[in-house]
């Protein structure tokens, strides 16, 4: 959770969209709805970014990019 988001007693959720390449990698990764937090919306990208790869869709016996949103929830307990 980023400090100065913490301090501030931020909450929210970020939806990331990215693309699934067909080598299972992960590109074109961007905030598609804020959380409204510039703190919260920079890790939800960076966590996306750190993900390892994916298993990437098929479409007969070929591999193929696959676009994904992800929503990101932020909570402080």
């Amino acid at each position: 959770y980023p400090e100065a988001a913490k301090a501030a007693g931020a909450e929210g959720k970020a939806f990331v969209q990215f693309v699934v390449k067909d080598d299972g990698s992960i590109s074109d990764v961007q905030v598609m709805r804020s959380t409204g937090n510039e703190s919260l919306d920079a890790e939800a990208l960076r966590v996306v970014r750190a993900m390892p790869k994916w298993k990437p869709a098929r479409q007969g016996n070929k591999t193929v990019r696959s676009r994904f949103t992800l929503p990101v929830m932020f909570r402080l307990s």
